[in-house]
């Protein structure tokens, strides 16, 4: 099994930065995707980004050049700062692994972005 604990969302305003951090324990294989989604009030969950081993990104073209996934592989953690924040990325972030066809996710993590 697969624990995935997620730590630094909260309230900024507009403008503002804040860095999640998510690390992962338990039967982790060495070759495994990590990565943030996040889902709005009434809305699906979408793709953040993702992480690689080899530390290949793939962004959602709503937080290009905004928001920078990096990932300590000795750590098994990752990491998402987040500047320039907008009202419109206030949603529950999630914490994501995918390993040998498996999905796994952490409890969630809210941010709000407000004045």
């Amino acid at each position: 099994q697969v624990q995935l604990a997620e730590s630094g969302g909260g309230l900024v305003q507009p403008g503002g930065s804040l860095r999640l951090s998510c690390a992962a324990s338990g039967s982790i294989f060495s070759m495994y995707v990590m990565g943030w989604y996040r889902q709005a009030p009434g809305k699906e969950r979408e793709l953040v980004a993702t992480v690689i081993v080899s530390g290949g990104t793939n962004y959602a073209d709503s937080v290009k050049g905004r928001f920078t996934i990096t990932r300590d592989n000795a750590k098994r953690t990752v990491y998402l700062q987040m500047n320039s924040l907008k009202p419109e990325d206030t949603a529950v972030y999630y914490c994501y692994l995918g390993q040998r066809g498996k999905d796994y996710w952490g409890q969630g993590t809210q941010v709000t972005v407000s004045s």
